[in-house]
Protein backbone atom coordinates (compact mmCIF):
# COMPACT_ATOMS: atom_id res chain seq x y z
CA UNK A 1 0.00 0.00 0.00
CA UNK A 2 1.22 3.51 -0.81
CA UNK A 3 0.12 6.33 0.71
CA UNK A 4 0.83 9.97 -0.56
CA UNK A 5 -0.23 13.45 2.00
CA UNK A 6 -1.14 15.33 -1.09
CA UNK A 7 -1.52 19.14 -2.32
CA UNK A 8 -3.23 19.00 -5.91
CA UNK A 9 -2.21 22.90 -6.06
CA UNK A 10 1.50 21.84 -5.50
CA UNK A 11 3.90 20.81 -8.54
CA UNK A 12 6.19 18.97 -6.83
CA UNK A 13 2.99 16.82 -4.90
CA UNK A 14 1.84 16.32 -8.36
CA UNK A 15 5.02 15.29 -9.78
CA UNK A 16 4.99 12.55 -7.18
CA UNK A 17 1.61 11.11 -7.66
CA UNK A 18 2.41 10.53 -11.03
CA UNK A 19 5.57 8.57 -10.25
CA UNK A 20 3.86 6.71 -8.29
CA UNK A 21 0.52 6.25 -10.34
CA UNK A 22 3.22 5.87 -13.45
CA UNK A 23 4.88 3.37 -11.98
CA UNK A 24 1.72 1.12 -11.52
CA UNK A 25 0.50 1.56 -8.45
CA UNK A 26 -3.28 3.03 -6.83
CA UNK A 27 -1.85 5.08 -4.01
CA UNK A 28 -4.67 6.24 -1.19
CA UNK A 29 -4.05 9.87 -1.51
CA UNK A 30 -5.07 11.83 1.68
CA UNK A 31 -5.65 15.67 0.63
CA UNK A 32 -3.88 17.17 4.21
CA UNK A 33 -5.29 20.60 3.48
CA UNK A 34 -8.88 19.96 3.68
CA UNK A 35 -8.51 16.93 6.02
CA UNK A 36 -6.19 18.19 8.59
CA UNK A 37 -3.19 16.50 10.54
CA UNK A 38 -3.88 14.95 14.23
CA UNK A 39 -0.84 15.55 16.56
CA UNK A 40 0.01 11.34 16.70
CA UNK A 41 -0.51 11.38 12.61
CA UNK A 42 2.44 14.05 12.50
CA UNK A 43 4.50 12.81 15.30
CA UNK A 44 4.15 9.10 13.90
CA UNK A 45 5.14 10.44 9.86
CA UNK A 46 8.02 12.48 11.05
CA UNK A 47 9.75 9.94 13.36
CA UNK A 48 9.30 7.50 10.54
CA UNK A 49 10.79 9.89 8.41
CA UNK A 50 13.24 10.46 10.64
CA UNK A 51 12.36 13.87 10.18
CA UNK A 52 11.85 17.20 13.43
CA UNK A 53 9.12 19.28 12.91
CA UNK A 54 11.58 21.97 12.40
CA UNK A 55 12.61 19.77 9.13
CA UNK A 56 8.83 19.20 7.84
CA UNK A 57 7.53 23.03 8.21
CA UNK A 58 7.28 24.71 4.94
CA UNK A 59 8.62 28.00 5.05
CA UNK A 60 7.52 29.47 2.01
CA UNK A 61 4.24 30.19 0.86
CA UNK A 62 2.76 29.42 4.55
CA UNK A 63 1.90 31.57 7.60
CA UNK A 64 5.51 30.74 8.82
CA UNK A 65 7.28 33.70 8.66
CA UNK A 66 4.15 35.74 9.93
CA UNK A 67 3.22 33.11 12.66
CA UNK A 68 6.67 33.91 13.99
CA UNK A 69 7.64 30.45 13.43
CA UNK A 70 11.17 30.71 11.70
CA UNK A 71 12.56 31.77 15.02
CA UNK A 72 14.54 28.99 16.14
CA UNK A 73 13.21 29.30 19.83
CA UNK A 74 10.13 27.78 18.26
CA UNK A 75 9.60 24.48 20.55
CA UNK A 76 8.49 21.93 18.21
CA UNK A 77 5.48 21.38 20.60
CA UNK A 78 4.56 24.99 19.50
CA UNK A 79 5.73 24.42 15.58
CA UNK A 80 3.12 21.24 15.79
CA UNK A 81 0.23 23.36 17.18
CA UNK A 82 0.68 25.79 14.65
CA UNK A 83 0.56 22.82 12.21
CA UNK A 84 -2.54 21.31 13.37
CA UNK A 85 -4.45 25.14 12.84
CA UNK A 86 -2.32 25.62 9.68
CA UNK A 87 -2.03 22.19 7.75
CA UNK A 88 -0.30 24.41 4.95
CA UNK A 89 2.66 25.14 7.13
CA UNK A 90 3.40 21.08 6.65
CA UNK A 91 5.81 20.52 4.05
CA UNK A 92 4.47 18.01 1.19
CA UNK A 93 4.32 15.63 -0.07
CA UNK A 94 5.16 12.81 2.40
CA UNK A 95 4.80 9.65 1.10
CA UNK A 96 4.19 6.15 2.88
CA UNK A 97 5.23 2.77 1.27
CA UNK A 98 6.78 -0.62 2.26
CA UNK A 99 10.20 0.32 2.11
CA UNK A 100 9.24 3.60 4.32
CA UNK A 101 8.66 7.19 4.59
CA UNK A 102 9.70 10.05 3.35
CA UNK A 103 9.37 13.77 2.41
CA UNK A 104 9.70 13.53 -1.23
CA UNK A 105 11.34 17.24 -2.14
CA UNK A 106 12.73 16.92 -4.75
CA UNK A 107 9.82 14.90 -6.21
CA UNK A 108 12.49 12.22 -7.61
CA UNK A 109 13.03 11.04 -3.90
CA UNK A 110 9.66 9.32 -4.03
CA UNK A 111 11.84 6.69 -5.90
CA UNK A 112 13.79 5.38 -3.13
CA UNK A 113 10.19 4.34 -1.67
CA UNK A 114 9.24 2.70 -4.54
CA UNK A 115 9.82 -0.81 -5.32
CA UNK A 116 9.70 -0.31 -9.35
CA UNK A 117 9.61 2.78 -11.23
CA UNK A 118 7.96 3.74 -14.29
CA UNK A 119 9.65 2.89 -17.66
CA UNK A 120 12.11 5.39 -18.95
CA UNK A 121 13.10 7.86 -19.89
CA UNK A 122 10.70 9.41 -17.64
CA UNK A 123 10.41 13.41 -17.49
CA UNK A 124 8.82 16.41 -14.92
CA UNK A 125 5.85 18.22 -15.32
CA UNK A 126 8.45 20.81 -16.44
CA UNK A 127 10.62 18.51 -18.44
CA UNK A 128 13.53 18.14 -16.35
CA UNK A 129 14.20 13.74 -17.10
CA UNK A 130 14.61 11.71 -13.80
CA UNK A 131 15.26 8.43 -15.92
CA UNK A 132 16.85 7.67 -18.97
CA UNK A 133 15.79 5.26 -21.46
CA UNK A 134 17.05 2.69 -19.52
CA UNK A 135 14.87 3.40 -16.59
CA UNK A 136 17.96 4.59 -14.95
CA UNK A 137 18.35 7.95 -12.39
CA UNK A 138 19.89 10.61 -13.95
Amino acid sequence: MIVIHHNPACGTSRNVLKIIEDAGYSPIVVDYLNEGWTRSQLLGLFAAANLTPRQALRTTKSPAEELGLLDESVSDDALLDAMLVHPVLVNRPIVCTEKGVGLCRPSEKVLDLLPSWPSGPYFKEDGEQILDELGKRM
